[in-house]
């Protein structure tokens, strides 16, 4: 294997024209949330936007308990666990769904999920998208796929 065959293998660029080297395109990660625990969410928030910041595509899915990251009223925020991250310099929940609103994360609450849990579409944040797991899926495509 070729130096140029090892960098494309490693990610790094594409070495499918003789003498060029093209940058790969951008794997898109899907990340779905099930669980409404502060943790849970707050860690999906983490891969999001540290994925989003080096260039990936990425889609948050939230389904079931984990549509209470998506809420106006943001539940999460008042669980006990963000006084402590922010006592150690930890990026809460808030800080974190900002930069994934800027970083151009796209948020996607389960419509079926939504049902589940007897929360109403209006009491989502702006900008959550409503949609279906089939959605999430065909935006995904071959991309990754982490479950919290």
């Amino acid at each position: 294997m070729s130096a140029s065959d090892r960098r494309g293998a490693e990610g790094g660029e594409d070495p499918s024209a003789e003498g060029v080297n093209r940058p790969r395109k951008a794997i898109p990660l899907g990340i779905l949330l099930i669980s409404g625990g502060h943790e849970r969410a707050h860690y999906a928030l983490v891969l999001a936007t540290g994925a989003a910041a080096v260039g990936r595509p990425v889609v948050l899915f939230a389904t079931n308990q984990g549509c209470q990251l998506f809420e106006s009223a943001r539940p999460l925020q008042s669980d006990p666990r963000e006084a402590l991250l922010a006592s150690r310099g930890v990026a809460g929940i808030a800080t974190l769904l900002s930069a994934a609103e800027e970083l151009g994360v796209r948020r996607i609450a389960c419509e079926a999920g939504l049902k589940a849990e007897a929360i109403p579409s209006a009491a989502l944040q702006p900008g959550v998208e409503l949609a279906g797991v089939v959605t999430f899926l065909a935006t995904l495509g071959d991309g990754q796929l982490a479950t919290l």
